[in-house]
């Protein structure tokens, strides 16, 4: 899927977020969005993934020559982030049997499969709110690579991960990001360095 980004800004209140971007997302494509802490990167992802609307310009979205309904936009993204919240009252088994209910696994997964990639043991039955912040972080990364979209957005991707949870991510992103657009916000070069291309949102301020 193709992401056409005509002339965007966003603005709250009389204050603009950024504006005058203008850039063509390819499917295939490795993107970075840089900036520091409360620069709108955030902001920025939110209105690629259709969470928000920008307040000038236009998005377009474009999957096998056919352009995308505003409201089906949802269904070709895989999209993790600090802020989106996961349904804490479900054990891990019940939160992955939901998912792959609400949005199609890639070819092969299983709520099984994603379990075993989670390597969590003996949490199967454990509800999420017991879960650590890292462990949250990591089923959320799951949630957004393991679904069957074209496009994929990874906010501060990073977020609570150890050592050995970054490697763990950059894995996903080998394995199962092939082919995929894929678009990570960090403020830390490191969780994107698998990406050749680079957007600095405070070019656009």
């Amino acid at each position: 899927m193709n992401i056409q980004v005509q002339n965007i800004g966003k603005r709250y209140r009389l204050e603009w977020i950024f504006r005058g971007l203008n850039q063509n997302f390819h499917a295939g494509d490795r993107w970075a969005i840089l900036g520091p802490n409360g620069s709108g990167k955030s902001t920025l992802m939110k209105v690629l993934s259709g969470h928000l609307s920008p307040s000038k310009g236009e998005i377009v979205y474009v999957h096998h020559e056919q352009k995308v309904k505003e409201e089906d936009v949802y269904k070709k993204v895989g999209y993790a982030a600090p802020y989106i919240e996961l349904i804490e009252e479900l054990t891990l088994e019940e939160a992955l049997r939901f998912h792959a209910k609400l949005k199609p696994l890639l070819p092969g997964m299983t709520p099984a499969a994603l379990y075993d990639l989670l390597a969590l043991p003996k949490t199967r039955q454990k509800e999420i709110r017991f879960f650590s912040s890292g462990m949250k972080q990591r089923l959320k990364l799951v949630f957004a690579i393991c679904s069957d979209t074209p496009v994929l957005l990874l906010d501060e991707p990073a977020t609570n991960l150890d050592v050995q949870g970054i490697e763990w991510y950059k894995h996903l992103i080998a394995e199962y990001a092939a082919q995929r657009l894929v678009i990570i916000a960090s403020n830390d070069p490191h969780d994107a360095e698998f990406c050749p291309n680079h957007l600095n949102i405070l070019d656009f301020k």
